[in-house]
């Protein structure tokens, strides 16, 4: 489970062989040998014994702003693998390899976007020929992309090119199914200009914070992208592998207003936005867990949602040193 900290002045400690959280509405204790990673979403106390104890046992402390991205973490110093895979990484974003693995990854992404507006339009007759227009456009792109080859400093630009235009046929296509009061134009980011981008940018932001842990452990460096280019102090590796599992907010997010569980009580205005209060949060990051806590098929393998991006970058770092 993911311990979750969204009450400000909640106070975190080891207690025995468990997590002490203490705020002003409860009291209780989690032990952690349930916990897979702590996140902290607002301002607490934390102490070093409860640091050093989600050390011993791998547990991650993840901190997220308020728009939901992750500024920071505590993690054991160990590398999560020799450093024959960082080196393999380095030499395959100027190889074919990168170029393959990143074009890959995008083809999964839009793969993955058809499939939920098919899945969409399943149940709106009425909508039905504007969803299929959408998703011909995607599927043309798609097209386009398996096709496309050559290497990443001739087609990086090119690659990131198809996955805007499928990006924004997508979300228009969610965009005009949804209940009127909640339609938008676009994505809009730090800050949100409405509910849907809120909900989605904050739960992009968990879903960033499990990439970079699963990148660790499998021994990737976060740093080292191939689609996504090389920057200081920019995560430039986490930001390609998370195009992969992007689908799964994308699910969480649209069924929250297809059920119409979502209020406008969980937002705040912030100049020229909105921000994802501590109810919203609450409501999304059940959602989150909730569906990372299902299982899929994966490679032939029924599995936890959460597993697979562990096993997706054990399966890349196994790849690159093939």
């Amino acid at each position: 489970m993911q311990l979750v900290i969204n009450t400000r002045g909640s106070y975190l400690k080891k207690s025995n062989n468990c997590f002490l959280v203490k705020n002003d509405e409860k009291t209780f204790e989690v032990s952690a040998d349930k916990v897979d990673s702590i996140l902290i979403t607002t301002s607490a106390t934390i102490t070093t014994d409860a640091i050093q104890f989600a050390i011993e046992h791998n547990i991650d402390i993840i901190f997220l702003d308020y728009h939901g991205n992750p500024y920071g973490r505590v993690w054991h110093s160990k590398l999560g693998s020799t450093t024959l895979i960082r080196r393999r990484q380095l030499e395959a974003a100027n190889e074919d390899t990168g170029f393959y693995l990143a074009r890959e990854w995008i083809a999964k992404k839009i793969e993955d976007q058809v499939d939920l507006l098919k899945d969409l339009k399943k149940n709106r007759p009425e909508q039905k020929e504007p969803l299929e227009q959408y998703i011909t456009r995607l599927e043309v792109l798609l097209v386009s992309l398996k096709e496309m080859k050559g290497t990443l400093d001739f087609k990086r630009g090119s690659i990131m090119g198809i996955e805007g235009m499928a990006s924004q046929a997508y979300f228009d296509a969610i965009s005009s199914i949804m209940p009127e009061k909640w339609k938008f134009k676009g994505r809009s980011r730090d800050p949100a200009r409405d509910g849907f981008n809120c909900l989605l940018n904050y739960g992009y932001g968990v879903l960033y914070s499990q990439v970079e842990r699963s990148c660790i452990i499998a021994g990737l460096d976060p740093y080292v992208g191939f689609l996504h280019t090389d920057n200081y102090n920019k995560r430039s590796f986490v930001f390609d592998l998370i195009e992969l599992f992007r689908a799964n907010i994308d699910r969480t997010v649209v069924n929250l207003f297809m059920k119409r569980q979502v209020s406008e009580g969980y937002f705040d205005p912030v100049p020229h936005g909105l921000y994802l209060n501590r109810e919203g949060k609450a409501a999304l990051i059940g959602a989150i867990n909730e569906m990372f806590d299902k299982e899929i098929e994966y490679r032939g393998r029924n599995i936890k949602t959460r597993n697979t991006i562990q096993m997706e970058c054990h399966h890349i770092a196994n790849k690159l040193i093939k």
